[in-house]
């Protein structure tokens, strides 16, 4: 079988690793970046660090010594390399080579794959590991265009002496509240703009200390034992998401305790306190964002940006503000997925246009009247305790089609509509009295232009391991067409 891997981020090595552990496939890894890593090769702004314990955000194939309880992004994108090292893969990536275009050949059951670079490949399998949060988001102020100093989206960090200068942070999630401290102890001033407050919670940071990296490298079983503790314990917080649970309530009290003893002016506390549920959008974990805003320097400013002028920013108030540096941390566009690429499936139909409406696949996977195409990090499967774990599954399954197709030999695995419709069916029941639906009053990513939400999983990782893994181990069958 010929395989190709679109990305080569976590998912795209994740499917690496598991093609050659368990199958005989011939496989080319493409990516459009000059190295692996994938959001942890783009990222690279001041205090760039994952949110989930290093030991969680892993692979379960692989013991590795992480130095803190949530590496870094050079820690990260050192591990990525070293994965890919340790198993084998530089032979088999394609780096600089974007994939533009893919079409299903009904007559021989194949893909033909086209490249930025004008090349054409052909292949049995497509793997789309090609991540969720990675379209930049750039928002459409008035005289964005006319702004006269450095301004730049966080994604696209851009070096820049900021010492002394007046920077705006537009902006209050995951990515500011790590780039803010970072910034401030040089910056002259930092204006911080948030449209709307978030939940944050202590993320409680740290080097492991010289004994427990000892441990973890010498004891049998530890790292795994001290892995399944973490899986456990994000079992138990997904239950927060019920806005009637107990949880629920726990949650909130612990972010409003921290609230309470990290800010010390009250006004500035009320304004970064939340008026909806815990979980109405993704919560943030920052145990120095909070701090960081009793600095001198800091100003955190409650209103969303309007309009920016040749040397400011206008909130909506009206007031401007002077500045020399501006910095967009305005998010990405995770409901677009599969953003600048084409695929065609039977009867040369466009993946966008099925999911003109919207964007589904069963488990997030396989899509119906695209054969032999598999999707990480796809359609409704963000959450669980860590999306390497989810990677992993979601590669497991793909493994498990092509393993059947190599016993069939030049089979095509497809999709029943049926039963991907009662799979979004069931998903849109769970979500509907979740935390993050439409109604509980908040701003999030999670919903497209229809409001359909389109990026969550709605149940913890341990129920999505076992779909998967029943899915991979009974689920796909093969036939000399197609399997349904």
């Amino acid at each position: 079988m010929r395989v190709a891997i679109i990305g080569a981020g976590l998912g795209g090595i994740a499917a690496a690793v598991k093609l050659k552990k368990s199958t005989r496939a011939e496989f080319v890894i493409f990516e459009q970046s000059a190295g692996v890593g994938g959001t942890w090769y783009d990222n690279r702004y001041p205090g760039c660090e994952v949110d989930v314990h290093s030991h969680a955000y892993s692979f379960s194939f692989l013991k590795y010594d992480w130095k803190r309880t949530h590496a870094t992004q050079p820690e990260l994108l050192a591990y990525a390399e070293h994965v890919v090292e340790r198993f084998g893969l530089t032979p088999h990536l394609r780096l600089n080579t974007r994939v533009t275009d893919l079409a299903w050949e009904e007559s021989t059951s194949t893909y033909t794959l086209s490249t930025s670079d004008g090349d054409t490949h052909e292949f049995d399998v497509v793997i789309s590991a090609l991540g969720l949060l990675s379209v930049p988001r750039y928002p459409e102020w008035p005289g964005l265009d006319t702004f006269a100093g450095p301004c730049f989206h966080t994604s696209r960090w851009e070096e820049h002496d900021l010492t002394g200068k007046s920077v705006a942070v537009v902006g209050t999630g995951s990515t500011a509240v790590q780039i803010i401290p970072s910034i401030a102890p040089v910056a002259g001033q930092v204006h911080v703009f948030q449209r709307e407050p978030g939940w944050v919670e202590p993320k409680n940071e740290r080097e492991y200390t010289a004994r427990e990296r000892w441990m973890f490298r010498n004891v049998p079983l530890l790292q795994r034992v001290h892995r399944a503790r973490i899986f456990h314990q994000g079992n138990k917080r997904f239950k927060g998401y019920d806005v009637k649970s107990r949880r629920q309530r726990r949650m909130r009290a612990v972010c409003e305790r921290f609230i309470a003893g990290s800010i010390s002016d009250p006004q500035t506390r009320a304004a970064v306190t939340p008026g909806y549920p815990w979980g109405c959008k993704r919560p943030v974990l920052s145990s120095t964002f909070y701090p960081a805003l009793n600095r001198d320097n800091v100003e955190l400013v409650p209103h969303a940006v309007t309009k920016v002028t040749p040397t400011g920013v206008v909130d909506s108030t009206g007031t401007t503000r002077d500045i020399d540096v501006l910095i967009l941390s305005t998010g990405f566009q995770p409901t677009k997925f599969l953003a600048g690429l084409d695929v065609k499936g039977r009867d040369g139909r466009s993946i966008h246009d099925v999911w003109r409406e919207r964007a589904s696949a069963f488990l997030g996977i396989t899509v119906p009247g695209f054969p032999n195409f598999f999707i990480l990090y796809g359609p409704n499967t963000n959450g669980g305790v860590s999306v390497i774990a989810q990677l992993e599954r979601q590669a497991e399954v793909m493994v498990g089609a092509v393993r059947r197709m190599e016993r069939a030999r030049h089979a095509s695995v497809d999709t029943s509509p049926d039963a991907t419709r009662r799979f979004i069916d069931w998903v849109d029941r769970r979500l509907a009295s979740s935390a993050s639906a439409m109604n509980s009053g908040c701003h999030n990513y999670y919903h497209d232009p229809s409001g359909h939400n389109v990026t969550q999983w709605p149940a913890g990782h341990l129920a999505y391991a076992v779909a998967t893994r029943v899915l991979a181990r009974f689920g796909l069958r093969t036939g000399n067409s197609v399997s349904r």
